[in-house]
């Protein structure tokens, strides 16, 4: 693919989508890490200065893919949640079913995961602090919308939903790299099955995660 100079603001919006576009479907191929300037100016067919008129670095991409994981991940949850969870139990056994729910719905989400793990070790480096805050705001917006979802299905969660939110998510990131073992540690786990029980499953996991986080803050 290969661009003539962008002329006016539809030109330019279309080459800023095609960009993300592609950094998206890197991303449905290889990690966070993997994803480099180099590699997406190749596959966008622009220059590498290029690319830095749309985006100011790798990392603000990839800030920007944080957001659209996050709001699709957020327009999918509600209808899962109304599916799983019966309004007419407790709050304890609800708080269960939303973590089923959500345990479940976020083990699906690899790149959102990815992409959550990667904030403050990768995301918020090469950046300028208006990129930042930004994007700070950003989250606050989807930690806000998250603790809403609980509190519709576990009212007495109270103000203690925007903790589980945060929590939650915060948790969902760190785990999602613990709970994808390297060839090493497969093959480690297949030689000396003794050791196996570190190997544990995402989805259960995370389950059992924000079942204790409700449950605590239900207490």
């Amino acid at each position: 693919m290969t661009f003539q100079r962008a002329r006016n603001e539809e030109q330019r919006e279309i080459r800023r989508q095609t960009i993300l576009d592609t950094a998206a479907a890197m991303l449905d191929e290889m990690p966070v890490a993997d994803v480099t300037l180099n590699e997406l100016s190749r596959r966008v067919g622009l220059a590498k200065s290029n690319v830095l008129r749309y985006f100011e670095s790798r990392e603000a991409v990839l800030f920007e893919l944080l957001e659209r994981a996050v709001a699709r991940w957020l327009a999918q949850v509600p209808d899962e949640l109304a599916e799983g969870v019966d309004a007419r139990l407790s709050a304890r056994e609800r708080g269960d079913q939303v973590a089923a729910v959500l345990g479940a719905s976020l083990a699906r989400q690899t790149v959102l995961l990815d992409l959550l793990n990667a904030q403050t070790n990768v995301l918020e480096h090469n950046v300028s602090v208006d990129v930042v805050v930004r994007h700070k705001r950003s989250a606050i917006a989807g930690i806000t919308t998250t603790a809403d979802l609980l509190r519709r299905h576990v009212p007495e969660l109270g103000d203690g939903a925007r903790t589980v939110a945060l929590m939650m998510l915060i948790m969902a990131g760190a785990l999602s790299t613990y709970c994808r073992p390297s060839a090493s540690a497969l093959a480690a786990y297949e030689a000396d099955p003794t050791v196996s029980e570190l190997r544990i499953d995402l989805r259960a996991t995370l389950e059992h995660t924000v079942a204790t986080l409700i449950r605590d803050t239900l207490n």
